[in-house]
């Protein structure tokens, strides 16, 4: 029983850490042009449509390792913030890199910093991932 109670810990643990990497992909993404936003009906769609995305995204991309450090985490007992905070910045960030959706330092003609912004806005998200997962079921212990 308790198995069954700590799998249904770690899937709601993984929702909402989605939701979360969503609405800071959101917050990133449009985060320069948040003093224009006066309150509108299609600003908050707009805003609520990119967390979407980026919830359902991270979700689609990082199934698989996630599955697979989240298996990991559980068979150590690996309960540190550190650790779940730098496991979610380097999921994503592989997962934004293995993508293709980043450019290449070399193909640039303007040449940009070697870390572009949407690799820093997946680095946070990936931290953001660690942290709201680590809340929900890293702390969580079982009773002996």
């Amino acid at each position: 029983m308790a198995l069954l109670g700590r799998i249904i810990v770690i899937i709601f643990a993984v929702m909402l850490a989605s939701l979360a990497v969503g609405i800071a992909i959101a917050m990133g993404l449009l985060g320069p042009e948040w003093h224009g936003f006066s309150g509108d009906v299609g600003e908050r769609f707009v805003f609520w449509g990119t967390a979407f995305v980026g919830a359902s995204l991270t979700g689609a991309i990082g199934l698989l390792p996630l599955v697979i450090l989240i298996v990991i985490a559980e068979a150590f007992k690996i309960r540190s913030l550190l650790v779940h905070a730098a496991a979610g910045a380097v999921l994503l960030l592989l997962g934004f890199y293995g993508s293709g959706q980043s450019r290449s330092y070399e193909e640039s003609i303007d040449r940009p910093p070697p870390i572009s912004r949407d690799a820093e806005i997946a680095a946070a998200a990936g931290v953001v991932f660690g942290l709201v997962y680590w809340v929900i079921a890293g702390r969580w212990r079982e009773r002996a």
